[in-house]
Parts: structure tokens; C-alpha cells; sequence
């Protein structure tokens, strides 16, 4: 079909090994130079400076200069999505180890312990947090899905989340998002996204405007453990 998607591309890019270290090194959501990933997938500069411009031109990395030098990214929520997905089917199939191992010498530990997965909380504490929900019955799984009981409506809008608003949300209301790094799933669809609002704008989470790691304060951790023993 004509307008069928340029999937042979798209795979063509991420099927080159260098270009895949070059990604995954990127998958914290941080800016990097070229140099810098040209060590991270163990190849020449002048090797990754190829390499770049055909992921720049495919639409998976987007540049920026910065006096001399180059610096790149993933290009949008999309592509990382789509490469975290890749990155799950491709452990997917080996034993499951008694811990998740670290994404990459290129991924700060932090990625591990909480992040954004764009509009939504990931990581361990993620998941802890969806556990604490259904050990205290605020959620019932409902397949891939979660339906909220009304303990759980009660406990959320008593801490401002706008239930009404979430279900209104063209997207699907709460959904079981499989973590990366964990294995497990954490919260995602619209009720995610606004538990992660709540968590910055109640200041238990503080955002890095270069990476998608969060740290979570002290006031946090506190409300974490309190609320779902996380």
C-alpha cells in the first residue's frame, strides 16, 4: 500500500549496533556531544559523525549547536517510546534476573529509581506506588486496564486529583504501562498523568529540564511511604 508506514527504514536505522548504543545512551531524555557518544557506542568520531547524520535526517535524534559543538538528542516522546518498547521485546525472551540491570553504562542509576515516562511516573517507585494502589484497594485490575473503587475515589479527590477530568481525557483513563527497567508494570493513561501533576505541583517530585529523571524530595518520601508504602 501506498501509504503504508516506512517501517523498512525506521528499522533499517535502529538494526546497526553502533547506532542502537548511540540511542539507548539517549534514552534518559539528557542532551549529549557527539564526542561523548561516539564513546558510549565504542566507535571512532568520525564513525559516530556518519552515524548521527543519518539518525538526524531519519527523525530519531534531533541537534542542537551550541558554540562549536553539537549536541543531540531524541527527537520526541515518540521515538523513545518506540525504543523502550523495542528495548522490552528484546529481553523479553532471557531469564528474568533477581534484579532489572542497569539499561546502560550510558543511563544514570537514577533512571532506575523514578523518571517520567513522559506524562506519567516510571521507574521502581512507580511501581511501587501502582502496588501500594491495589494492596489498598484504590484500583482493581480489570485486564490491561484499572477501575477505580470507591475507597479509591474518595482517597484521590481528597488529595486533588480530578477523576472527572481524567475520564473526560480522549485517552484511555488508567492503564497498566510495563516499566523497562523493572519488568513490572507502573501507572499510565490519563489518571497517571495527573497523579505525576499532583506530585510536582504538591512539590514530592522536582522535575530535570535535561533529563527525564525526577528526584523525589523529602516531603515525597514521606507521602510516599505514608500513602503507598513506597
Amino acid at each position: 500500500m501506498d501509504d503504508a508506514p516506512d517501517l523498512p527504514r525506521v528499522a533499517g536505522l535502529l538494526a546497526d549496533p553502533a547506532r542502537a548504543k548511540i540511542l539507548w545512551s539517549l534514552i534518559g531524555g539528557t542532551t549529549r556531544p557527539a564526542g561523548e557518544l561516539a564513546w558510549c557506542a565504542n566507535i571512532s568520531a568520525q564513525s559516530a559523525s556518519g552515524h548521527l547524520a543519518k539518525l538526524v535526517r531519519g527523525g530519531l535524534l534531533a541537534a542542537e549547536v551550541q558554540g562549536r559543538h553539537r549536541y543531540f538528542r531524541i527527537a520526541n516522546a515518540e521515538v523513545a517510546s518506540a525504543i523502550e518498547a523495542l528495548a522490552s521485546l528484546g529481553v523479553s525472551s532471557r531469564p528474568r534476573p533477581p534484579r532489572p540491570p542497569l539499561p546502560s553504562p550510558g543511563v544514570p542509576a537514577q533512571f532506575l529509581h523514578c523518571r517520567t515516562c513522559y506524562g506519567h511516573l516510571a521507574g521502581e517507585t512507580a511501581v511501587k506506588v501502582l502496588e501500594g494502589m491495589l494492596k489498598a484497594r484504590w484500583l482493581a485490575a480489570d485486564g490491561r486496564d484499572f477501575a477505580v473503587t470507591r475507597l479509591g475515589e474518595r482517597k484521590l479527590e481528597a488529595l486533588g486529583v480530578d477523576l472527572a477530568a481524567a475520564r473526560s481525557s480522549r485517552r484511555v483513563f488508567a492503564r497498566a504501562c510495563v516499566d523497562l527497567t523493572e519488568r513490572r508494570a507502573h501507572l499510565g493513561g490519563a489518571l497517571g498523568d495527573a497523579l505525576l501533576q499532583l506530585y510536582v505541583s504538591r512539590g514530592w517530585i522536582q522535575r530535570n529540564r535535561r533529563s527525564r529523571v525526577v528526584s523525589i524530595t523529602p516531603r515525597g518520601r514521606e507521602k510516599f511511604r505514608e500513602l503507598f508504602g513506597a
